[in-house]
């Protein structure tokens, strides 16, 4: 294929720009040109110099056309949505983890303008009120999780009331006698306690949440990309402990960030970055090297996060628990709660490890639903022994398979690498908290507001896992 070659005419220096202030000669391949720090323009000239330029670029991509029919490809364009060239602090993920420590690293900025931070997220989607906008409704539906415990785990829920009582929570026991009075659609079989939420519990649109964050941190001046870190540039420096064992200690320099459905990419670089990548943040400290090591080495251990496949049915049944109907959780694992006001109602489970579905697509599996979620429904509620399935979506939860928390503060082996995931399907619940306590890790140096120091990795050097004895 011949070559491709774009003259440019260039008109004289005096004929476009006036100089006020030379300051240095430089040759070039168009003659001597002098550099000014001030310079006032023609407008005429300048706006037909442009035109010109304009015009034969514009003829230049139609040739280009011309001899690659059917091609999308257009040279000599600039994406107007690549990311900036550097930036303070580059946040990996665009969920609500991601949004929430991008909005808590603005409002915690001391001068506006001052950090620059840049979200990067693969696929798009009253302090969060945005001026001239309406108020952020997050469509708070207050109803209370009622937890059901057998005889097996009634000391677990036992423990748990005493230490939401301790902490404030409004929380009340009841038997299955008084469970019954109060829900006379439950079956109580096999129900020995239950535990029912009096105030401050329910749901709420996630989705609501996610954007108010985003919106209100771009409005404070967050940039976001659309794109996918598939690559890093970083330093290492060798250290030798005690025992005479080596560790490599990296420092990110860049990221680079490959922009959608394209070859091109855009180097940022930055100071800080944070893993706030959800299922895939594993996957990203794999690209630094981390857990590639020896195994009875820090190297040698990965981050603990994968991605686990989990999915959510929508039923509909006009003769089931109506407005009353809390967010149950039975015993079983199985829960549902009511999802509007036309009968219709949410219901899951998650599966039991070695029933683990594949995580390479995001199917629904409803033969699932038939054998482990609907029998436990019918039986908990008899009326939903009429439902019917209307529509149900998969999506992934950051598994921590340590211990199914959260971690949350910098890697030990990179040290400008902050971590904020493995919340294993909290991560929505623990957003505005976490979100403020990375912002203060990062601009403060220490956690101010709540200290989360045992959510570090450090757990999981030590082998110490902080488990829930009670987690849905």
């Amino acid at each position: 294929m011949s070559a491709w070659r774009l003259r440019v005419k260039l008109r004289s220096a005096t004929g476009l720009l006036v100089s006020t202030r030379p300051t240095q000669r430089h040759t070039s391949p168009y003659g001597p040109l002098t550099l000014c720090r001030s310079l006032s323009t023609g407008s005429h000239l300048r706006n037909e110099f442009f035109k010109d330029l304009e015009a034969q670029l514009a003829a230049f991509r139609k040739k280009a056309a011309d001899a690659l029919p059917g091609s999308s490809w257009s040279p000599l364009q600039i994406n107007p949505n690549l990311p900036p060239e550097r930036a303070d602090i580059v946040i990996v993920g665009g969920g609500v983890l991601g949004w929430s420590i991008a909005y808590w690293l603005k409002q915690k900025e001391m001068v506006r303008g001052g950090v620059r931070v840049l979200v990067v997220e693969k696929d798009p989607t009253e302090h969060l009120g945005v001026l001239n906008e309406d108020p952020v409704d997050l469509q708070f539906n207050q109803s209370g999780y009622l937890f059901l415990a057998s005889e097996e785990v009634a000391h677990i829920m036992e423990e748990n009331y005493s230490t939401q009582r301790y902490a404030g929570a409004k929380v009340s026991l009841l038997s299955p006698t008084q469970l019954k009075q109060k829900f006379p659609w439950l079956n109580t079989d096999g129900v020995v306690l239950a535990s029912y939420g009096l105030e401050n519990e329910g749901w709420f649109d996630p989705w609501t949440l996610l954007n108010a964050f985003r919106r209100k941190a771009i409005s404070m001046g967050v940039i976001q990309c659309c794109g996918e870190v598939t690559d890093f540039k970083y330093t290492t420096d060798v250290l030798r402990t005690a025992s005479g064992d080596t560790v490599d200690l990296k420092r990110i320099g860049s990221v680079k960030v490959q922009m959608p459905n394209s070859l091109e990419y855009q180097p940022v670089e930055c100071a800080i970055v944070v893993n706030a990548a959800g299922a895939f943040s594993g996957k990203l400290t794999e690209m630094l090297g981390i857990g590639s090591g020896p195994k009875d080495s820090i190297a040698g251990i990965p981050l603990p996060v994968e991605p686990r496949k989990r999915y959510v049915y929508v039923v509909h049944c006009p003769d089931g628990p109506g407005l009353d109907s809390p967010f149950l959780i039975d015993y079983s694992g199985v829960y549902f709660r009511r999802e509007g006001l036309g009968g219709n109602y949410i219901a899951g489970v998650s599966p039991e490890e070695a029933e683990e579905p594949d995580t390479s697509n995001l199917e629904v599996d409803y033969q699932f639903f038939e054998e482990k979620v609907w029998p436990c429904l019918a039986h908990r509620v008899p009326a939903f022994e009429k439902l019917k399935v209307t529509s149900a979506w998969a999506g992934f939860y950051d598994y921590n398979t340590f211990d199914q928390n959260g971690i949350i503060g910098i890697h030990p082996l990179i040290n400008n690498m902050y971590l904020a995931t493995g919340f294993s399907g909290h991560g929505l619940q623990h957003s505005p908290a976490v979100g403020r306590a990375v912002a203060e890790l990062i601009l403060d140096g220490n956690f101010k507001t709540i200290d989360l120091s045992n959510f570090s990795f450090r757990r999981i050097l030590t082998q110490e896992p902080m488990l829930e004895i009670n987690i849905v």
